[in-house]
Order: C-alpha cells, then sequence, then structure tokens
C-alpha cells in the first residue's frame, strides 16, 4: 500500500495577508478555493509540486492560532538560496538561521515557521 502526500493545513487568522505572504514570499499562488458561510478554504501551490497548502479561514475565529512552541515545520527547497535568504530578510520574515547546517526558517503571518533548505541538501 502507498500513500501520496497531497495536502497539508494550515488556519490562518487573516485570509487576504497569508495569501500576499505566500506568494511574495514562495511564489505560491491560488490553485482552488472552498467557501461557505463559515469557512474559507483555499489551496496554493506552484508549478514544481503537485502538493498544495491548504489555508483555512474560520469566520468566527479573527484571532491568531495559540501554536504552542511550534515544535513543527513545512520545508521548501530552493536553487537560489542566497536569493531567497536576501529576500526573505527584507521581507522581515527570517525567523530562525542556522548556518553550520546552512539553513533557515521564515515565519508567517499567524507565526507557523516554514524551512528554507538549498537545492543540494
Amino acid at each position: 500500500m502507498n500513500f501520496k502526500m497531497v495536502h497539508e493545513n494550515y488556519n490562518v487568522s487573516n485570509l487576504d495577508d497569508s495569501l500576499k505572504f505566500y506568494e511574495e514570499a514562495l511564489g505560491l499562488k491560488e490553485s482552488r478555493r472552498i467557501e461557505n458561510e463559515n469557512f474559507t478554504i483555499v489551496y496554493i501551490k506552484n508549478e514544481l509540486s503537485d502538493f498544495e497548502l491548504e489555508l483555512t479561514w474560520l469566520k468566527d475565529h479573527p484571532q491568531k492560532y495559540n501554536l504552542g512552541e511550534c515544535e513543527f515545520h513545512l520545508a521548501f527547497i530552493t536553487d537560489d538560496f542566497e536569493g531567497a535568504l536576501k529576500k526573505h530578510k527584507e521581507m522581515g520574515c527570517v525567523c530562525f538561521e542556522n548556518k553550520e547546517m546552512g539553513i533557515y526558517f521564515i515565519e508567517d503571518p499567524d507565526g507557523y515557521w516554514l524551512e528554507i533548505v538549498p537545492q543540494n541538501k
């Protein structure tokens, strides 16, 4: 039996801010949307993978979520590590650099950490 990963969900407090962040920081764009009176779900991705990040906005939960100690993250590989690091520093979203390991993390508007890894790692 085989399993293919298809998406990961993050609940967000401001869908517009999150969509803007993910497009600017990582080039992820909306691929589809589900809406009803209680919530909006937007799937975002890029052309490099079928994997989608699912952003869920619950209309009765406008405050940021408690992420505990944030001991989880989603990782992205880039072919231009130095260019990405420069861009993310300019955006002010770099939250942790591990120069020894050659990686860094950015933080989205809700506090989710996203690992950036060079392609040759």
